[in-house]
């Protein structure tokens, strides 16, 4: 039999199509690479990636549907947003490659401020791969902002990967560098798990959050590696039910609670049950801060434990900041913060601090800290306490008690 060119055409089209149609009840995988998505690190695969995406969300398999990225680096031009809800029973996003984003800065200036975004989207992965920003052309714009201000202007710059309004999240194995701004965003979310995560960017690196969260809760932090400009881990308002455990620091921040209070968006902003276990730190600006503005927003943080930390040449390893204002520009100690804290407890801190004050309590006038509790904690000053002198404590609007041995000796 003689199989005509349009009947061999159709067949092969159609066989092709048939890859795309597992049977019922099987795991169902849809390469980017069959939609056209490119690994040459150079043709813009926003599109393909986001037909895999929709033909995996509307999946009518009872199996789980994988949107798999192969091995290569692919470009991602624009903000792109996979949304749900998905028909799919479960759904993951499985990276063996590189994502990139364009070069230069601004091409988000229009965007929602973010480059990577899960939107809506229940029982989703999302595992391994390189996340590359490619940030350092902007940072380099926000250093020359500061010098010649306001003669320049930067735009802020997008996140590398957001988990926005979703539900029953997985981030395993992912690895972001040169984010432009935060790397890794929690938003509106439930449920999230960040496990093995790596961000690395230059300590100096502006705005460089490695795991923010915000507005969300019961998210946990596993076994995550943290190099960044800023903040480690930030915790915005309206979250509670925080767990973050096996984090190492540095350079970067610190693992931080706030700001909070900078009078704008919730009416009261909230910080509740935060644990934060078994961290390292070295040569960090901070170790494990509390920070809110001087203002009259209210709010609280309240419930938050810190537990096991080890820190190697912190400039802060505690420290509570009721005056935070980082740019000098109308607020700081003359304004007394709203926010109450209460109920923060500080287990088996160990370490030496790179400054004299080791322990830092700068806590509101008109909202003294309560509760605060410190127990087995040992930081000396440099590696020693013979050289330059032993730690220090300092206590402002702050009351509390120890428990063990704590030194620097306690001023609560």
């Amino acid at each position: 039999m003689v199989v005509k060119a349009p009947l061999l055409s159709l067949l092969v089209n159609l066989h092709a199509a048939l890859l795309f149609l597992p049977a019922p009840g099987s795991a169902q995988v849809y390469d980017v690479t069959r939609y056209g998505a490119r690994p040459d690190g150079v043709t813009d695969s926003a599109v393909p990636f986001l037909r895999a995406w929709a033909d995996a969300c509307r999946s009518p398999g009872l199996g789980p549907a994988t949107v798999h990225v192969p091995p290569g680096v692919f470009l991602l031009g624009r903000s792109t947003t996979f949304s749900g809800p998905c028909k799919a029973r479960s759904i993951a996003f499985s990276i063996a490659g590189t994502l990139l984003a364009p070069a230069g800065y601004g091409w988000d200036s229009a965007g929602p401020g973010r480059w990577i975004t899960f939107e809506s989207v229940d029982r989703l992965t999302v595992s391994g791969g390189t996340l590359d920003a490619r940030g350092a052309s902007l940072w380099a714009c926000k250093k020359q902002q500061q010098l010649l201000h306001p003669l320049l202007h930067c735009p802020s710059g997008a996140s590398s990967l957001t988990i926005s309004n979703s539900k029953g999240v997985l981030v395993e194995g992912v690895r972001s560098v040169n984010s432009e701004l935060f790397h890794v965003v929690v938003l509106q979310s439930h449920g999230v798990t960040l496990r093995r995560v790596a961000v690395e960017a230059p300590g100096d690196s502006p705005n460089t959050d490695g795991i923010h969260v915000h507005m969300s809760s019961h998210v946990s932090v596993y076994d995550a590696n943290i190099r960044t400009g800023d903040d480690c881990v930030s915790i915005g308002p309206g979250n509670s039910h925080l767990w973050v455990e096996r984090v190492a620091c540095g350079p970067g921040h610190g693992i931080s609670i706030g700001s909070l209070g900078k009078e704008q968006g919730m009416a009261v902003e909230a910080v509740q049950n935060v644990t934060v276990k078994t961290t390292w730190f070295t040569g960090t600006t901070n170790g494990l801060r509390i920070k809110t503005w001087g203002s009259s927003k209210r709010g609280f943080v309240s419930g938050v434990d810190f537990i096991d930390s080890t820190m190697t040449g912190v400039q802060n390893p505690i420290i509570i900041d009721q005056n935070y204002c980082p740019d000098k520009n109308g607020c700081g100690t003359h304004k007394s913060s709203s926010i109450k804290v209460s109920d923060v407890k500080y287990v088996g801190i160990r370490g030496w601090s790179a400054t004299p004050v080791a322990v830092n309590f700068d806590c509101s006038k008109s909202n003294p800290c309560r509760g605060i509790s410190l127990q087995d904690v040992m930081l000396t000053y440099n590696q020693s306490p013979m050289v330059g002198g032993a730690a220090k404590s300092s206590c402002r609007n702050a009351q509390g008690s120890t428990l063990g041995l704590v030194v620097p000796p306690s001023c609560l």
